[in-house]
């Protein structure tokens, strides 16, 4: 059977790895310990799974011969029982360990820089942007995740035109990579007056955030400017040249920072949207080039795709690009994404696989 052959070799894989993590001279290269560790943390999972799937074929096995040469009655009646149970579950198994055997996402234990921009709908657009902004700082004190505001602009409303959040933690973007996209919301703003729906819209970006060494940025390439602050509040605002942006000519992308007083810091925020924003476009670039690979994935990320949609009267949230309705908006809102946030991995999952199965074949 291919799935035990697979499981074999990789069974082998593991002992190999559980040798290089006793090795000492391991910790020396954290690059590679890195990697080493993220491996064996994959193929124990995969291994306790294929432990319980070995129990489960045995049980089977042991099942069907009681059954054929037992002559109690009862003792046969509880092997079928039992044979019964274990058929059921072998399959759910199987389909979990098919899923498991796509090997994890280097870049899904990486931290995020999550941009969040109005679009269509005015003030309401911009209160949207802080309904999402606040749902996914909800999902990250859940999960245990460190936040940190780098950018806000916010509006007269108490909305945001655009804020921009590191998120650091575990399997920060393994989470959350499909949120990228268009989120549209449908409901009475608290500014109508008539009681009139209104549809506005917000784009989210995910960015992975890129360590120094990872992404290599030419400082010839990079024009660096000073100025004052400008928008409300801080007495620095227009006093000192605590603004920092940053123009990378070959690509033309711009990082305004602005948010701290200290010019220093301002800097250091900048380079860092910078570098994920950078690295991003190589990534972009990368997944263009698997291009077959990537039409059944459950969506591109791009800015312009709509992907989700908030409509408050009805109490629903709905996935495009999965089908999926969840009942429980305010809930959802509250960081309780779980659900759909798992539907989508596996569904992710499920594409690849067939594209896998599809060159297999």
């Amino acid at each position: 059977m291919d799935l035990i052959k697979k499981l074999e070799d990789l069974s082998v894989r593991f002992e190999e790895v559980q040798g290089l993590i006793a090795d000492p001279e391991l910790v020396k290269d954290q690059k590679k310990y890195k990697d080493v560790m993220r491996e064996h943390r994959y193929l124990t999972e995969l291994m306790e799974l294929y432990a319980e799937y070995k129990k489960v074929l045995s049980g089977i096995e042991e099942a069907t011969v009681l059954i054929t040469e037992e002559e109690d009655h009862d003792m046969k009646e509880m092997a079928r029982e039992e044979l019964k149970e274990l058929e059921e579950k072998q399959p759910v198994l199987e389909e979990q360990i098919k899923l498991k055997l796509i090997p994890p996402d280097p870049l899904d234990e990486k931290n995020i820089i999550l941009e969040i921009r109005s679009a269509a709908g005015g003030d309401e657009a911009s209160l949207f942007v802080r309904d999402l902004w606040e749902m996914y700082i909800h999902l990250a004190e859940r999960k245990g995740w460190s936040t940190e505001t780098m950018e806000a602009q916010e509006t007269e409303v108490g909305g945001f035109n655009k804020i921009v959040t590191s998120i650091s933690g575990s399997f920060v973007y393994g989470t959350l990579r499909w949120e990228s996209g268009v989120h549209r919301v449908q409901r009475v703003p608290a500014t109508e007056s008539q009681g009139r729906l209104q549809t506005s819209t917000a784009t989210v970006a995910v960015l992975p955030e890129a360590e120094e060494t990872e992404i290599d940025i030419k400082p010839e390439d990079v024009r660096v400017d000073v100025m004052r602050a400008g928008g409300p509040g801080g007495q620095c605002v227009n006093t000192t040249d605590s603004a920092v942006r940053l123009t990378h000519i070959p690509t033309g992308i711009v990082v305004i920072q602005q948010d701290e007083k200290s010019q220093i810091k301002n800097k250091a925020k900048a380079w860092r949207v910078l570098r994920a924003r950078l690295f991003d476009l190589e990534e972009s670039k990368r997944q263009a080039e698997r291009a077959d690979a990537r039409k059944s994935m459950v969506g591109s990320g791009a800015r312009s795709e709509k992907i989700r949609t908030y409509n408050f009267p009805q109490d629903r949230v709905t996935d495009h690009r999965i089908n999926l309705s969840l009942h429980n908006l305010p809930s959802f809102m509250m960081g309780n994404m779980d659900d759909m946030l798992d539907a989508l991995n596996v569904y992710a999952k499920e594409e690849q696989l067939k594209d896998v199965s599809d060159l297999e074949g």
